[in-house]
């Protein structure tokens, strides 16, 4: 089940690609590439990922032959660069959904969970030349059978844990790809937030982030999370990390 240029050139057809068995960074390549005029749609996807970003800075290393390791170069209207996450963790979901796999919801603003262990992580970045939105850079990163130990084996968890066989790494890469420009197509609709919020778990939670703490009672259709704090005022908050409180 390694991933091969040859394999994946069968599985994604017309698609642009770059293939890199080990590479520092998919989404530093996707943006190289977005700034020379990567068509929408065009993936860079890596066997092993030295120096992978996630937010806050966070920085992970992904040995071959165990995960996925994506960026999609989208151009959405700047209007809605904002749901570029948002459509990446739906796309996920539903790729976990897809497979029977039952338990998934995505804890905002885009960590995908299984029975509550994250799954995959995303990281939009948008790349700008001066004022001109280029295009949006949507990494993902899946666990498929990672090994996991210490911390990490009771906060995260992997596809083929809850899958009923096997997994082929190119057939998912071609299936999570069909479900992201399903919805690249439709990103300015009320559906994609309505389809991203039904899958919330952090929705009526008490949570805590950058100082606020409150119940996260809704989200916007830009994806900001609307808080009510304890003291009744409407807190929005845009991105960070969150807490579950109660």
């Amino acid at each position: 089940m390694t991933l091969t240029q040859a394999a994946l050139a069968d599985a994604l057809k017309d698609r642009p690609f770059q293939f890199y068995p080990s590479i520092t960074s998919t989404n530093d390549a996707a943006v190289a590439w977005a700034r020379t005029g990567a068509p929408q749609g065009a993936v860079v996807i890596a066997d092993e990922q030295t120096q992978g970003r996630g937010r806050m800075g966070r920085v992970w290393y992904t040995p071959p032959n165990v995960a996925l390791a994506v960026s999609v170069v989208l151009t959405p209207p700047s209007a809605f660069a904002t749901r570029v996450g948002l459509l990446g963790a739906l796309a996920v979901a539903e790729l976990c959904e897809g497979l029977g796999i039952g338990g998934v919801g995505i804890k905002w603003p885009n960590d995908v969970q299984i029975d509550g262990l994250k799954v995959c992580g995303v990281l939009p970045e948008a790349v700008w030349e001066g004022t001109t939105l280029l295009a949006v850079v949507l990494g993902m990163g899946i666990n498929v059978r990672v090994v996991l130990e210490g911390e990490l084996a009771r906060t995260a968890t992997n596809l083929e844990a809850h899958a009923v066989a096997p997994l082929d790494r190119t057939q998912l890469i071609a299936a999570l790809l069909a479900r992201v420009d399903a919805w690249a197509t439709r990103i300015s609709e009320d559906a994609l937030i309505a389809a991203w919020r039904s899958r919330l778990t952090t929705l009526g939670k008490r949570v805590e982030s950058e100082g606020i703490a409150g119940v996260a009672i809704d989200v916007l259709s830009d994806g900001a999370l609307l808080i009510v704090t304890d003291d009744g005022r409407h807190e929005r908050l845009v991105a960070g990390d969150i807490h579950l409180t109660g």
